[in-house]
């Protein structure tokens, strides 16, 4: 990098797609998650749910590099590891269905995340999946 070159002409552009997005948001969340998030983050913190939406799906998630599936992967892994956010995890659970994985795909990271981040994390973890494929199984019996 030329040190005459202003930093914004040094560095590589990142691509913030806001309509394209939304178009991923609905691709990979459904209605209910959407819907379990963004409305009371709305009202509470007016415009962060669009730079949310914006950065991360309309962002992130259209780097090249990693597939949804991975992605997905990597969400259900760091999340897991993190705790304390069982409304996300349930979500990125619902989603990893959307990107094609199994339900049996979705519980072995729970298995295999345990030597790394315990057993504890990792059970908690899997009681969140489990409720969370619950749903989806019987909202798709409804």
């Amino acid at each position: 990098m030329a040190a005459s070159q202003a930093l914004s002409e040094q560095l590589t552009r990142a691509r913030l797609d806001r309509d394209e997005g939304y178009r991923m948001l609905d691709l990979l969340q459904d209605e209910a998650t959407q819907q379990a998030l963004f409305p009371d983050l709305e009202r509470l913190v007016p415009g962060y749910a669009d730079w949310i939406v914006t950065a991360l799906f309309g962002g992130t998630y259209l780097r090249e590099g990693l597939s949804p599936r991975d992605r997905q992967l990597v969400n259900l892994a760091a999340l897991t590891a993190l705790g304390g956010v069982d409304p996300q995890l349930s979500g990125h659970v619902k989603t990893s269905l959307r990107v094609g994985m199994t339900p049996r795909e979705i519980t072995e990271v729970f298995v295999h995340l345990a030597p790394y981040i315990g057993v504890p994390r990792a059970l908690a973890g899997l009681r969140v999946a489990a409720a969370a494929l619950a749903d989806v199984e019987q909202e798709a019996g409804r």
